[in-house]
């Protein structure tokens, strides 16, 4: 029997270890053919010093920067919040680092999903409707379609917990005491879409609400255009219903503009309405049930047909990482992220506060100076107006990412940067930008996983593959959300919300590369439209749009 591996280094410079089960005090670490018992315990997913280190001295992780010691540490002790302290190498334009290892692809050259074919070239692995408030002023006219459209055409998809509080009344007009309320068993109706399902050939009508388009600055109601104008042109939609009061900053005119910089031949259905020009609210949405209903008939009309998996766009994306985050699910998408860049298709990395630390390698991996001065030029805008505002990227990690070893920010950037591979950065794009071109793309999004989902998917990714170590609900309206555990536990904790496993890499019974390859499978499955990941069964429709003030 193979001996469980305890702890790791990651990088052969690393002067620290990772836990990779719960250590107790006094274990014996044997390593490199040095041996030293723990000063304390350690939990999984936490490290501990490989040297003894005195104040100030520097902290390696991944083979770079992640923090200092601000007191002297002893051999074998756990790092914390109170002994050291975030640290980050600076960075500076450097020599192009183009070189890089391709992975062997030959299991994939020849496979195909099944996709809707966009007359721009693009192929979407969905087919859906849009309805969109230009102004939050519109949020209540589109939740009113929503209630009147949803159930009646069969896309509703969410489980209701309606029985669930059925049962509770009933117990509590039978007299039921709190404790027994509280113990009660509740078994609700089952949750599935609706068999009477009219328009065969769409895969949804999508609702989108927001708090955004009038009061704010006119930067990000511009941006707001942006971004909703990457839906709109979105491979996996078809057309759309857009609702505008008519007031607001977010003007109709400028919606239409960022369409054209998208998509200069855009030919699909689109229908603004304007509240103010109409007047009556119940012409309003009369007139834009009827147009989106003919614009539902229009999309049923098209159909799924073969693609090459050059035509994949995949949003890498992370939310409640772990201190397994960079060790395990990260890295798998990294070897399938140069897998698929090898294949011609695009990739999306994104959340700048957390590539805090990795600036150098990344810019030296860009394709050109040019490209390398942007990416800088971004993080370095980016962090300043955080300090400025009180949380430079130092303050990025969550509570929780604490709790579960990722103690500061450039421990976890220089794991979540993992996601991107090793192949050259093709394009640098600020948000909210186009972002789909073949190879690797960097996305200035803020680290906020949502709303870095909701700007990668504008950007133009038509798959979105998610990391996380402690579990997330997150998905997207018109994007399929695949869900990757970084560990077993969470993964069997959590089978409602998370698809595949990737804790098996910290367990040794699967590599990088093996990983991988079961995700690329799985993801033209999903393409495909043969599997739904939780988040779309969930009915997870998560949309939040980045204002550009400081949102780490």
């Amino acid at each position: 029997m193979a001996t469980i591996q305890k702890y790791l280094q990651i990088h052969p410079t690393d002067n620290v270890l990772v836990a990779l089960q719960d250590l107790p005090e006094g274990e014996w670490i044997h390593f490199n053919g040095d041996s030293f018992t723990l000063q304390q315990s350690v939990a999984a997913k936490h490290k501990f010093t490989l040297t003894s280190l005195g104040p100030e001295e520097k902290i390696y992780m991944y083979g770079v920067l992640v923090g200092k010691a601000n007191r002297q540490l002893a051999k074998g002790e756990a790092i914390t919040t109170e002994n050291i302290y975030h640290a980050a190498n600076d960075f500076k334009l450097g020599k192009r680092k183009l070189d890089w290892h391709k992975p062997d692809v030959s299991g994939f050259l020849n496979r195909t999903f099944l996709g809707y074919h966009r007359s721009n070239g693009t192929v979407g692995t969905g087919n859906y409707w849009l309805v969109i408030p230009l102004v939050f002023c519109e949020n209540r006219n589109v939740l009113v379609m929503k209630e009147a459209f949803e159930q009646k055409l069969g896309f509703k998809k969410a489980k209701s917990y309606e029985p669930e509080v059925e049962q509770l009344i009933s117990l509590y007009k039978t007299g039921a005491s709190v404790e027994q309320l509280l113990a009660a068993d509740l078994q609700g109706a089952k949750g599935a879409q609706n068999a009477n399902k009219l328009f065969a050939n769409v895969d949804g009508i999508k609702f989108l609400n927001h708090d955004m388009g009038c009061g704010g600055t006119r930067m990000d109601s511009d941006a707001l255009c942006g971004l909703l104008a990457g839906y709109i042109t979105h491979p996996n939609v078809a057309g759309a219903t857009v609702l505008s009061l008519g007031c607001q900053h977010a003007q109709a005119s400028i919606l239409r503009e960022e369409i054209a910089k998208r998509d200069p031949h855009f030919d699909k259905p689109l229908y603004i309405f304007e509240q103010q020009r109409i007047g009556s609210e119940s012409v309003l949405l009369q007139e834009a049930l009827k147009h989106t209903f003919i614009g539902l008939v229009q999309a049923n009309q098209q159909e799924r047909q073969p693609a090459g998996l050059d035509k994949l766009c995949i949003g890498l994306e992370c939310g409640g990482s772990d201190g397994f985050s960079g060790i395990s699910a990260n890295p798998a998408l990294g070897y399938l992220s140069d897998m698929l860049v090898t294949l011609g298709g695009s990739v999306i990395l994104s959340e700048f506060p957390e590539l805090c630390g990795v600036e150098q390698e990344l810019s030296d991996r860009c394709k050109d100076e040019e490209t390398a001065l942007r990416f800088m030029e971004l993080m370095k805008t980016y962090n300043a107006k955080a300090e400025q505002d009180g949380s430079g990227f130092y303050a990025n990690p969550s509570p929780g990412n604490i709790r579960d070893g990722l103690i500061t920010d450039a421990i976890k950037s220089a794991g979540a940067a993992k996601k991107g591979g090793t192949s050259p950065v093709q394009a640098v794009v600020d948000y909210p930008g186009l972002a789909n071109g073949p190879g690797l793309n960097l996305l200035c999004t803020p680290g906020n996983d949502v709303e870095s989902t909701t700007a990668e998917v504008a950007a133009g990714a038509n798959v979105v593959l998610f990391t996380t170590g402690l579990g997330t609900p997150t998905g997207n309206p018109i994007a399929p959300v695949i869900k990757l555990s970084t560990n077993t536990k969470t993964y069997e904790k959590m089978p409602d919300i998370i698809d595949i496993n990737c804790g098996t890499i910290i367990e040794g019974t699967e590599t990088i590369a093996q990983a991988a390859e079961r995700i690329l499978d799985f993801v033209i499955e999903v393409a495909s439209g043969n599997q739904l990941p939780k988040a779309m069964k969930l009915g997870q429709d998560d949309f939040i749009p980045w204002r550009r003030g400081v949102s780490l």
